[in-house]
């Protein structure tokens, strides 16, 4: 598929009628392992590209280096790729061109910079001139807006729900694809989201999520993991650095690993 197909195809799985898994990756390996598992789709989270490089999460990695690895990734796959770009940085457009040149036809874009939530008319503007730029590139760039309300735990408890209901009417007028609202994990708010705003919605994996049959149930488009499997690998590599100085031992190496003639076919 060329870009723009890629583009129409991820847009397509938002609309069912099974819910979108995405597992996201850090590297053009990790991106192998989930084409080659079969998933349709695949997606980058922007914490673990940015540990993997040597950065914190929030827009420290500096642009250039987080579109060089979405490139990266892109390179070695035939499957759509979208790439978590936090907040788009400071210029949006020429982000979304480098988007679509690194090969990706997808993106988070945060309604937070900072730690802190942007005006509703700042976070449109930048979901309007992604549009723009996906259509003068003839790439139809599908956007993944996040409302990061309850990720920030942001104003009175009470009035979450109502802004941010507030917020992705907005973003969904504006252009956006997919409406995301990170660590909203009951079902009840689930529920009332997907039937308020009647439009895709992306939920995020996390201990208290439902599992993804679930939340098919429920009516919610698509379930993406995070950091959390960069997090998870990242667990694993702290056990194996300590069961080697304190045992000499590796098991926590070798359960599970893939062998190295797979990993070597899986990228040639």
């Amino acid at each position: 598929m060329d870009l723009r197909a890629k583009a129409e195809r991820l847009r397509a799985l938002h609309r069912g009628p099974a819910i979108l898994r995405l597992p996201n990756v850090w590297d053009a390996a990790g991106a192998r392992i989930v084409e080659k598992a079969g998933f349709p789709a695949a997606a980058t989270t922007s914490a673990g590209i940015a540990f993997a490089l040597g950065y914190p999460d929030g827009e420290r990695i500096p642009r250039d280096e987080m579109l060089g690895q979405v490139r990266r990734i892109a390179r070695v796959l035939s499957i759509p790729l979208t790439a978590d770009l936090e907040a788009g940085y400071e210029d949006i457009e020429e982000t979304a061109a480098g988007l679509v040149a690194a090969g990706a036809v997808g993106l988070n874009l945060e309604d937070a910079k900072d730690g802190a939530l942007v005006d509703i008319p700042v976070a449109v503007e930048k979901i309007r001139a992604v549009r723009s730029a996906g259509g003068r590139l003839g790439v139809p760039i599908v956007i993944n807006a996040h409302c990061d309300i309850y990720l920030l735990q942001a104003g009175d408890p009470s009035t979450r729900f109502s802004r941010t209901v507030e917020r992705l009417e907005a973003y969904k007028a504006a252009g956006a694809d997919c409406l995301f609202v990170p660590l909203v994990e009951d079902e009840e708010t689930i529920a009332r989201l997907v039937q308020t705003l009647r439009f895709p919605v992306n939920i995020l994996a996390t201990a208290g999520a439902p599992p993804a049959g679930r939340l098919q149930e429920l009516g919610v488009a698509r379930v993406s993991l995070g950091s959390g499997p960069m997090r998870a690998a990242l667990g694993l590599m702290r056990r194996i650095a300590e069961e080697l100085r304190d045992q000499g031992t590796y098991a926590a190496m070798l359960d599970g690993a893939i062998p190295y003639r797979e990993v070597n076919e899986l990228l040639g």
